[in-house]
């Protein structure tokens, strides 16, 4: 079940909150759990019981390393141990086999596929960070397993980010109060994720699979398909995480935002401070310092470095790709900090601008091409299409000149300059309100229709 589908929004979302709102509230984790494993079941029947047997290790682990300050360290390495060793499992042992075939051919290993519970990713992170700020008195250990498994399998963020510290909701998974201006708040960003994810994010996707089959697009078809993706996966992305935090709201739960208008960086450093903020924060809090950070050396920090930005690309998938993907910006972000900042600063905004679009762009090349999407076959058959400087298809042309005013609306949203003109033009001004009511109505209304019509729906992130 996602969010923008028609079963969540018309039938789970209302009967949940109605329910969550009548009963008492000391009763109301419990209700959420319960819904928390339903929606998680709805797509996963089987493998919800993966999750709830990581609930309850990590539940006892907290508890252990609490109680035993002698043996906390080993309880922490082994409940790491027990989730990494779930997510490498289901996510990379696939992977694994299928490359060790190769390097040794004389040997039998099977192939085999093992299908991959939706958000494995996210949830093993946020318990993660349970643990192991436990371990480090960052956080007091949960007692309660009802509110403990609330904040792990809580729905709005559940199976695609953002993620969520455990110290960053424990207040609110006791002492958090509902009322109608959270809840406005949250019905104004789910519509606004919504309305990014059904209006914009699905016909761009249908755009780059549109050129990206066409029989002859051309280099600026190709560029235009790869442009048309990394819109595609924005709105995706963001439009979801803006939901999620939009639901949050609405249950009285506050998550820091996850995407920051990536598109205008003036750098990579930027871009990756501006984009999935939630798991760059992970990274950084959970791996990049506990390796040293930068307080090791030049030659230390250019290492830890790397080794972040390689995990960070096998976290999006068992594929090569995303290791290339991962080294790709880790090098750039070597090289930014180690001289090109300084060349960068002396440079105008825009064309900062244009060099970090540039570099996106390029990345989302490596990122989409998958081996479940031909992989380097058809990497470098994209690459040589777009660096080959021939003419596009009557097809392509047509194809672009059609869906030039959404990526002209596109370009338009993947910068403040809505929301700036909103703040300081329309807001607090004599029927405000009025006509924010009748958008809202009227975003509902188009995304209904929209989804009532459209075959093509998907959330790009659910597969990581």
């Amino acid at each position: 079940m996602v969010f923008s589908s028609l079963m969540f929004m018309y039938v789970f979302l209302p009967v949940v909150l109605a329910f969550y709102y009548i009963i008492p509230k000391k009763f109301r984790n419990l209700f959420l759990l319960a819904a928390d494993l339903f929606f998680y079941g709805w797509g996963e029947p089987v493998l919800v019981s993966l999750m709830a047997a990581s609930i309850v290790i990590n539940y006892i682990a907290g508890i252990l390393i609490s109680k035993n300050q002698s043996r906390k360290k080993a309880v922490l390495a082994v409940s790491i141990i027990i989730d990494l060793g779930m997510l490498a499992f289901f996510k990379y042992a696939g992977f694994i086999a299928d490359n060790l075939r190769i390097i040794l051919p004389f040997a039998a290993i099977p192939s085999f596929t093992i299908p991959l519970p939706i958000g494995i990713s996210f949830y093993t992170f946020q318990i993660m960070s349970y643990t192991i700020d436990v371990y480090r008195g960052d956080t007091e250990v949960q007692r309660n397993l009802i509110d403990f498994g609330t904040y792990v399998s809580l729905f709005p963020q559940l199976i695609a980010g953002p993620i969520v510290k455990y110290r960053d909701v424990a207040p609110m998974l006791k002492g958090r109060r509902e009322n109608i201006e959270m809840f406005s708040k949250g019905v104004k960003l789910f519509l606004l994720g919504l309305a990014k994810k059904v209006l914009l994010a699905n016909p761009l996707g249908l755009m780059w699979d549109s050129l990206r089959t066409a029989d002859s697009p051309g280099s600026f078809g190709a560029f235009m398909g790869i442009l048309a993706f990394s819109m595609q996966i924005y709105f995706d992305f963001s439009g979801y995480s803006d939901m999620a935090r939009g639901l949050g709201n609405m249950f009285g739960f506050e998550f820091f935002i996850n995407f920051d208008y990536p598109y205008i960086s003036q750098s990579i450093t930027e871009f990756w401070r501006r984009w999935h903020i939630s798991l760059g924060t992970w990274f950084r809090e959970y791996v990049y310092i506990p390796l040293g950070g930068n307080r090791k050396g030049k030659v230390r920090t250019v290492i830890n470095l790397l080794i972040v930005w390689m995990l960070t690309g096998l976290w999006h998938g068992a594929s090569w790709n995303f290791l290339l993907w991962g080294l790709y910006f880790g090098i750039i972000l070597v090289l930014e900090k180690t001289f090109l900042l300084k060349i960068l600063d002396k440079l105008p905004k825009a064309i900062r601008r244009v060099y970090s679009l540039i570099l996106i762009v390029l990345g989302w090349v490596l990122f989409y091409f998958s081996d479940d999407a031909g992989g380097f076959p058809a990497l470098g058959e994209f690459v040589k299409t777009l660096f080959s400087f021939s003419p596009a298809s009557s097809f392509a042309i047509h194809t672009i000149v059609s869906y030039l005013p959404l990526m002209a609306a596109g370009a338009v949203c993947s910068t403040p300059l809505i929301r700036r003109i909103y703040e300081k033009r329309i807001k607090g001004r004599k029927l405000c309100s009025a006509a924010e009511i009748v958008s809202e109505a009227a975003v509902l209304v188009l995304c209904t229709a929209s989804l009532v019509s459209a075959e093509y729906n998907p959330f790009l992130y659910f597969k990581f």
